[in-house]
């Protein structure tokens, strides 16, 4: 099935509950005496809203939406939804509000079904144009105009979906898992950083993933190269919406964690120092707020408040009560 979630960001620490069903498909119970573990495989959609409802490209995901790096890794997919001006989707957008409240879209929707009813016996071979399975994902992926739109019927798409979950168990082709690896060895090669590589295993499962889920929605038992390489377009262009910075530049750093990394490092070295020489790693609001300030690194009271937040949310502080907070990154 599929797990749909709004206001993902409004869930606050609901969403650890989410951490293990996501790593390792199944949920662990330990209640009235019994312990089991139930499976949980399921795919999960969520949408979420940034702090103050606008999108800031100079900060990470993370701070952006308020979630832990944590969660944010266990999705496969991240998108950045901007509302951007377009005239031709915007134009899609308000047919598409306004046949809802049209009585005549209801006969369109029949008419429809009455075309898939007719001629459910098509073959791929027909219905296939080689020149546009060669065009780019992005290409084939722009929206007709709503008349020429002939939407599949719910009934017959919620059976599609059925048997292609029971009967289709697409298997990796040797040239389709050449493609997927040699993009992961790219990735892992040319974004490097200093305490690591941000692109992980994890991304190359997720790749497998898709790529039978593409080839399972076409009901074919093999993942062909295409396959692959539209799933590869994809993730491209996932990733780059999430790393993309204020200037429009790529920045592999901005996979996890906070944006400003150098402001993070004096602060928490600085914190780190303190917590040294005093033998206690535990601060009040009103302490970091001020050795913020005596660093003079261009924090007011509001930001550095929000930086405190932020490297709450990435581990770096851990807030033990009432704006107190440990540091997490002491060494003694």
């Amino acid at each position: 099935g599929i797990c749909c979630i709004d206001e993902f960001d409004k869930m606050g620490k609901e969403t650890q509950a989410l951490l293990e069903s996501m790593e390792q498909q199944s949920i662990s119970i330990a209640k009235a005496g019994i312990v089991c573990s139930l499976p949980a495989r399921t795919s999960v959609i969520a949408a979420a809203n940034p702090v103050g409802g606008h999108y800031n490209k100079a900060k990470t995901v993370s701070e952006n939406i308020k979630l832990s790096d944590a969660i944010l890794s266990r999705f496969d997919l991240i998108f950045i939804l901007l509302d951007r001006h377009d005239t031709n989707r915007d134009k899609l957008i308000s047919d598409h509000v306004m046949s809802l409240h049209v009585a005549k879209n209801g006969k369109k929707i029949k008419k429809s079904s009455q075309k898939y009813d007719n001629n459910h016996n098509n073959t791929e071979d027909e219905t296939r144009d080689p020149e546009f399975d060669s065009l780019p994902l992005a290409a084939r992926l722009v929206m007709a105009d709503a008349d020429e739109e002939e939407p599949i019927p719910p009934q017959l798409l919620r059976k599609y979906i059925a048997y292609a979950k029971k009967y289709v168990t697409p298997k990796l082709t040797s040239a389709a898992a050449h493609a997927l690896q040699a993009f992961y060895l790219t990735l892992r090669s040319k974004y490097k950083c200093v305490d690591g590589t941000p692109i992980t295993t994890r991304q190359l499962e997720s790749l497998i993933r898709l790529s039978e889920a593409r080839a399972k929605i076409e009901l074919r038992e093999e993942v062909t190269e295409r396959d692959a390489l539209d799933v590869i377009e994809i993730m491209k262009e996932s990733l780059f919406d999430v790393l993309e910075d204020e200037h429009g530049k790529i920045d592999f750093r901005r996979t996890s964690g906070m944006s400003k990394g150098g402001t993070v490092k004096k602060y928490a070295d600085e914190l780190n120092r303190i917590a040294q020489n005093e033998y206690n790693s535990t601060f009040t609001e009103q302490q970091l707020v001020k050795i913020a300030a005596d660093m003079r690194i261009g924090l007011d009271k509001i930001r550095a408040l929000e930086l405190i937040e932020n490297m709450n949310n990435s581990g770096y502080l851990l807030k033990k009560g009432p704006r107190t907070y440990s540091l997490q990154t002491t060494n003694f």
